[in-house]
């Protein structure tokens, strides 16, 4: 008699059978039929594109800001929709196309923001906490008090990633990471992001259209 097969473990990223559809000028926009997909732990996922095609939709699907018209997601065991409770909150780390940093805090405090949104910590630890992951990210403490419009572009998108990565979630969700970055800053922030992927065994789910970033990773 043969073993019985093990069913297959949950992955941090479930879709299934999923449909999203928008109702346009009186008529259905299908933009996903009958679309799975399973992300298993410590995986690079890229889901490639052009403009329109879907792919900003899957990601605030993941994030639960998207109800499907049919299907189920699930993320990290839980229900997509569930992800603006604050504890599932605090696993998943977003990196916005564009930083979408606050334009009146200083890095120090970008980073720190979900730290002090989230969790009753003293203001010491949160600001080591918010050097480490500057630091992590490649950039040094002497940037911590700049704000926003005395860093490049490559900068921002590093701080941005920073924010996401301080409540050292177990997945991370990257939406164009390298759109308005020069050759050169691309390619640096897809090499930092292979090695966080890699030190912190992160799961990282990445959107973009840009075949140079998918290559890259």
């Amino acid at each position: 008699m043969s073993a019985p097969v093990a069913p297959a473990s949950p992955g941090v990223v479930e879709i299934h059978n999923l449909w999203s559809i928008f109702r346009v000028a009186g008529r259905e926009i299908v933009v996903h039929e009958n679309l799975n997909l399973h992300i298993e732990r410590g995986e690079l996922v890229s889901l490639v594109g052009g403009s329109g095609s879907g792919k900003t939709v899957m990601l605030r699907t993941i994030l639960g800001l998207e109800t499907p018209a049919r299907g189920k997601v699930s993320v990290l065991g839980r229900p997509a929709s569930q992800l603006s409770d604050v504890g599932a909150a605090s696993r998943v780390g977003m990196l916005f196309q564009h930083g979408a940093l606050f334009s009146a805090f200083s890095v120090l405090d970008n980073i720190a923001f979900p730290l002090r949104e989230l969790k009753q910590l003293p203001d010491e630890l949160i600001r080591d906490a918010a050097l480490v992951k500057l630091q992590m990210v490649g950039l040094d403490a002497v940037h911590a008090h700049k704000m926003p419009s005395d860093l490049s572009g490559g900068m921002i998108k590093r701080v941005a990633l920073a924010r996401a990565l301080i409540m050292d979630p177990p997945l991370l969700l990257l939406d164009e990471p390298t759109a308005g970055l020069d050759p050169d800053s691309a390619d640096a922030f897809c090499a930092l992001i292979r090695s966080l992927h890699r030190e912190l065994d992160l799961t990282v789910v990445m959107v973009t259209h840009d075949l140079d970033t998918l290559y890259e990773l």
